[in-house]
């Protein structure tokens, strides 16, 4: 029995660290704003296309950016709730009394910005309309 458990502890570990190696890529305003953050929620990178560069509007910059990061956010949390569902065999936690895990099957909280809620910043309504 310890021996199988030392064996999960071990898979779990190695499942983490793969994530945290994993690369999301959020997107906005059509591409011109693009930022890579790890499974470990740490930002790569942020890239930023010139021509969205408004001196007179920084409010619109400000938009993109926070909607790339939120896009790239919604797919980390996609890494770790594939991760878990795999580790628990899609077991839905929440049927067990576990729930309020966020990105576990049954668990509570969403992806940021996620659900039918539809877009949360003037950047991301911009796009949707086209």
């Amino acid at each position: 029995m310890l021996a199988k458990l030392s064996q999960m502890q071990e898979q779990m570990a190695k499942a983490q660290e793969e994530i945290e190696n994993r690369i999301a890529i959020g997107t906005s305003g059509g591409g011109a704003v693009k930022v890579e953050i790890s499974g470990a929620y740490k930002v790569q990178s942020i890239k930023i296309e010139p021509d969205v560069i408004d001196p007179d509007d920084l409010s619109m910059l400000e938009d993109l950016v926070a909607a790339a990061i939120n896009d790239a956010l919604t797919e980390v949390q996609g890494f770790h709730a594939e991760n878990a569902a795999s580790l628990t065999g899609g077991l839905d936690l929440g049927a067990l009394g576990l729930g309020g895990l966020p990105g576990l099957p049954g668990g509570g909280g969403g992806a940021p910005g996620g659900g039918a809620a539809g877009p949360s910043n003037r950047a991301a309504r911009r796009a949707n309309k086209h």
